[in-house]
């Protein structure tokens, strides 16, 4: 195990916190409209973050990835997360849409190609984006895998990481009556979607709170004071028991690990906390199998957040090393 001072040390490779140079919103469909910024460099190298949940959000934090003097960052709330508007809408919302969402930021930004970087939720988006449009990717960095198969799902919302942190898990649990626990998501899918505001609210505290509590190897209480937050709760559980009610909206359970080959060409990193509850290693395990040309780093002593140090520290190498290949691609 790293001492404290260690991970203090591994926490500086980030860089400084930076503000946007620009930032705008556009409406991708008569329903949505998406909230965008763009930070570091404007005449950079473009690299899109995509955020977990879904339904998470962006925060500053994530600017803090990339090197501003090379990079030019675009980060963007999801539809429904965040800043975008309608707020916590289910309408028009599935990973196909996000897709074209993300292509139409793209071409609204005039980026002919650039770098995806996605974690939990976000490396699902990434990949199904890039095999959607592998010609449009340069590098990908890929961080805590979620393939968003039945396994992945039963295994965090239906009791299996429940042996890990039973804790934390009873107040998830004891929301649900016994005659609904057959199936945690559908339980929590109805009371997401009541009528009611404060039944919605409640559902959603218990669901946020139950991800916020695993999300760290160590315990993060800023994290898990989140589930505390309406607002936020109800974003991101309605948007994200509604992604894993319809299966990701992908046509197979393998779809993404099926569709590998589209996206083999590309300079591609794998970060991966050996200790991730929320997203197991197993995920990062059956990429890595599949895609053996991308690099592989699994951190030892780290669970799921991009912002535990050694995940960090790692991710911010992934970025550096995209730079070098990009700086000796340059014409």
């Amino acid at each position: 195990m790293e001492s404290g001072k260690e991970f203090q040390e591994l926490n500086g490779n980030l860089y400084p916190d930076i503000e946007p140079y620009s930032t705008g919103f556009l409406k991708v469909s008569d329903v949505h409209t998406i909230y965008w910024e763009q930070s570091g460099n404007p005449n950079g190298y473009p690299f899109v973050f995509l955020h977990g949940g879904p339904g998470g959000g962006t925060s500053p934090s994530n600017r803090r990835f990339f090197d501003p003097q090379f990079y030019r960052i675009i980060l963007f709330d999801q539809r429904g997360a965040g800043k975008s508007t309608p707020h916590a809408c289910l309408e028009e919302n599935t990973t196909w849409d996000l897709i074209d969402d993300i292509e139409k930021l793209r071409e609204h930004l005039e980026i002919p190609e650039w770098q995806v970087f996605g974690g939990s939720w976000g490396s699902t988006l990434a990949l199904a984006y890039s095999e959607s449009h592998p010609d449009k990717v340069t590098g990908l960095v890929l961080r805590g895998i979620f393939l968003l198969r039945k396994k992945e799902i039963d295994w965090f919302y239906e009791g299996g990481a429940a042996a890990i942190y039973p804790d934390a898990w009873e107040p998830f649990r004891d929301l649900i009556p016994e005659n609904e626990r057959e199936s945690f998501v559908t339980a929590y899918h109805k009371r997401l979607n009541s009528d009611d505001l404060e039944t919605q609210y409640a559902a959603a505290r218990a669901w946020t709170k139950w991800e916020m509590m695993t999300a760290y190897l160590l315990p993060n209480e800023e994290n898990i004071k989140k589930g505390d937050d309406d607002n936020f709760s109800l974003a991101f559980a309605r948007i994200e028991n509604h992604y894993f009610v319809n299966k990701g909206f992908f046509p197979s359970d393998s779809f993404l690990l099926d569709n590998v080959d589209k996206i083999r060409h590309i300079n591609t990193t794998i970060v991966q906390g050996r200790y991730d509850v929320c997203c197991p290693m197993m995920s990062a395990w059956d990429l890595h199998k599949a895609f053996p040309e991308a690099d592989f780093n699994v951190v030892s002593n780290a669970g799921h957040s991009a912002n535990e140090p050694g995940i960090s520290a790692e991710l911010v190498a992934a970025n550096e090393k995209l730079k070098n290949l990009a700086k000796k691609n340059e014409p």
